[in-house]
């Protein structure tokens, strides 16, 4: 078992009743977020919407939560997270919410409760900045966007 960092919850009264974020096996690195939605929700293909989880989190200095697809809705749906990963700040305290798009072929229905997304909570390195009058060169230089090859 690794160690744990404690991260306060608060459940908003359109997600009371629903499963907090859990792991679904000792070995999981996100725990799943449900949709607190109070009626069906309709993604038509390539359509994005914003859901609500109905929770506020309070994250420790040095961390951050990132929000992330799903495999199996990517896979079996098309649903994804167009901004992934979504990153959430330790000092946000606002309702985490999931940006969804539909980039499959047919509609999907979101209801209350579903899982909808993982966050994985993370560490985060903050970095300071010093500007020089040129960086050094490597052997790969500018090369970038495949310039590495394929195999």
């Amino acid at each position: 078992m690794t160690d744990r960092v404690r991260v306060d919850i608060e459940v908003l009264p359109e997600a009371e009743g629903l499963d907090l974020p859990d792991y679904a096996s000792p070995g999981s690195a996100g725990m799943d977020l449900r949709a607190a939605v109070t009626e069906p929700v309709t993604l038509a293909p390539g359509e994005i919407k914003l859901i609500t989880t109905g929770l506020r989190i309070a994250l420790p200095p040095g961390f951050e939560a990132q929000v992330r697809p799903r495999s199996g809705l990517a896979l079996k749906h098309g649903i994804t997270i167009p901004n992934a990963p979504g990153t959430i700040d330790s000092d946000y305290r606002g309702v985490v919410q999931v940006i969804l798009a539909n980039i499959g072929r047919e509609p999907f229905v979101i209801e209350r409760g579903d899982r909808i997304a993982q966050m994985v909570i993370a560490p985060v390195t903050q970095a300071e900045l010093r500007p020089v009058r040129r960086v050094d060169d490597t052997e790969r230089g500018e090369g970038g966007f495949g310039s590495s090859g394929r195999s």
